[in-house]
């Protein structure tokens, strides 16, 4: 029996709360799941911040297909939501449950960001 929308959805809440909960408990605890917003949303993790300074959004995806384009094209609006300074992806590497080995994509732009604090133009 193929994935249900349902079983989907809690598939990727599920990841979510995986990765939100092991940032917590390894960079900082007020790291946590978001609430979804609609069309203005602002990632799936909040209270990331760059080494620096700025937030970081993070988007996460348990799914079967990798669409590693529109997932970073879908962070980069999240990340102008959110005024961040990076937009990353963290997405299910398959056969590992381990939140510290899952897949992490970005732009290198996102990663100047990231090791610098600031968004280059």
């Amino acid at each position: 029996m193929g994935r249900t929308r349902a079983s989907a959805r809690a598939a990727g809440t599920r990841f979510e709360r995986s990765v939100a909960d092991y940032l917590a408990a390894t960079v900082d605890d007020r790291i946590d799941r978001r609430v979804k917003t609609g069309s203005k949303d602002r990632g799936d993790v909040g209270g990331v911040r760059a080494v620096l300074g700025g937030r970081v959004v993070l988007e996460c995806k348990d799914v079967a297909r990798t669409d590693l384009a529109g997932w970073t094209r879908e962070a980069e609006v999240e990340r102008g939501n959110d005024d961040a300074v990076a937009g990353v992806v963290v997405h299910k590497r398959r056969g590992t449950a381990d939140p510290g080995e899952q897949y992490v994509t970005m732009t290198v732009r996102d990663l100047v960001a990231l090791l610098t604090g600031s968004r280059p133009s």
